[in-house]
């Protein structure tokens, strides 16, 4: 017999994210690695110094991770549009996206 949802114990699950980052100045790329334990997705962006601007790494290192978590984000807003539309969720108007999309 399957008790009720409110005497079930919590569930707790894990997902491991791997943020990756390497810099060629001016350039810094991020890499996100994101196992679920069901599927493993994957998501990049960079940022770029201007050429007249000092040279402070730690500047790169947070746009171009900050990009790449938006850009995640994203993959992981797509596949539960999937995974619901394969659910035979009803199609309804697509929300209004939360960033522009020059990000």
């Amino acid at each position: 017999m399957t008790r009720p949802l409110s005497s079930r114990p919590p569930s707790v699950k894990e997902w491991r994210l791997n943020l990756y980052l390497s810099e060629h100045d001016p350039d810094t790329t991020a890499r996100i690695v994101l196992d679920t334990g069901d599927n493993v997705l994957e998501s990049h962006a960079e940022a770029r110094r201007n050429p007249y601007d000092t040279a402070v790494p730690d500047i790169g290192d947070e746009l171009a991770a900050g990009r790449a978590l938006i850009a995640m984000g994203r993959v992981l807003l797509r596949a539960a549009a999937g995974d619901m539309q394969d659910m035979g969720a009803n199609d309804r108007e697509a929300p209004a996206p939360l960033w522009l999309s020059r990000e």
